[in-house]
């Protein structure tokens, strides 16, 4: 995103603040309407000839980069291990890390270590049914050797 000074063409196709197409004017003239408003000059595209530009109210842009780059990021899958025999509140705290991690974005891929595969997924079912206000399970209980696991992925 370039922003006031730095568009080095000689002229843009300008937007307004309300999205009204002001047409081509000259970029010293765009930055003087940019300047009379107190707002930034930002270049959407330099691909096309004259380049888009819009009027953003001042730090606007920086907000719009920022949530875009948000979207735009992959999510992290997050493991948490548990064993088939744990205490009660060992338990809580993990379905509050599980929620946090829910709640940032990211998915959580929830592994039960043990021998006891019929308890194991039974855990696993319960920890889905808790966790089923923040997130979907993307794949199925899945039982592979001593372990059984489950990846939730955040509900949009």
């Amino acid at each position: 995103m370039i922003k006031n000074n730095k568009i080095k063409t000689e002229e843009v196709h300008l937007t307004g603040l309300d999205g009204e197409d002001l047409g081509i004017v000259q970029t010293s003239e765009a930055l003087a309407i940019a300047k009379e408003n107190k707002v930034d000059l930002v270049c959407t595209s330099m691909l096309s000839n004259p380049p888009p530009c819009t009027l953003i109210a001042s730090g606007k842009a920086k907000q719009e980069k920022q949530k875009a780059n948000k979207k735009a990021r992959k999510p992290k899958v997050k493991e948490i291990r548990l064993t088939p025999v744990i205490e009660e509140h060992d338990l809580e705290t993990k379905i509050r890390r599980a929620e946090q991690i829910l709640q940032s974005g990211d998915s959580v891929y929830l592994v039960v270590k043990g021998n006891e595969s019929g308890k194991s997924k039974e855990m696993l079912e319960s920890l889905l049914q808790e966790l089923s206000h923040l997130g979907t399970k993307k794949t199925g209980v899945q039982t592979s050797g001593k372990q059984t696991a489950v990846q939730v992925d955040p509900v949009e």
